[in-house]
């Protein structure tokens, strides 16, 4: 269960995150403005675009945010640092780093429907300094050494 909370100043009447579909992986988050109606994004522009929301993600857990594959293909506004993630001990402001790859400038409205949240389980792993590692089939071919 991710409990939510609106920030300040923020419109409820956006709605919660939600699965559009019954098999849906990520819940929809809306752009929420609390000072303006919208952002015009020119080709190769960013900007943060708040949610309005706070969360408190269990232990164990975190909230990866990711584009929406529509926007992405029709406008080409996608997201930088994705996928996002929010952690289970943060409870700041839910921002979207949103940029526009494509050729025309973008509004993005309130309300409007900007990336889709996955809630995924965590593993932290111990780390250890070693001397030598032990050898494999790929050893260390880096990008594109394992063919096609």
């Amino acid at each position: 269960m991710i409990k939510l909370m609106w920030d300040a100043g923020t419109d409820p009447s956006v709605g919660l995150p939600r699965y559009e579909t019954t098999g849906a992986a990520g819940a929809d988050l809306r752009a929420n403005f609390a000072d303006r109606a919208a952002v015009d994004l020119a080709p190769g522009a960013r900007a943060l675009i708040p949610t309005g929301l706070r969360m408190e993600i269990p232990q164990g857990f975190e909230v990866q945010i990711r584009p929406r594959s529509g926007l992405a293909l029709k406008q080409g506004l996608t997201l930088l640092n994705t996928p996002g993630t929010i952690d289970s001990d943060y409870r700041g402001p839910v921002g979207v780093i949103m940029i526009n790859h494509g050729h025309e400038t973008v509004t993005i409205t309130h309300g409007m429907r900007i990336a889709q949240m996955v809630v995924a389980p965590v593993v932290q792993a111990g780390f250890v300094l070693v001397d030598s590692l032990s050898d494999s089939t790929r050893g260390s071919g880096g990008f594109g050494s394992t063919g096609t």
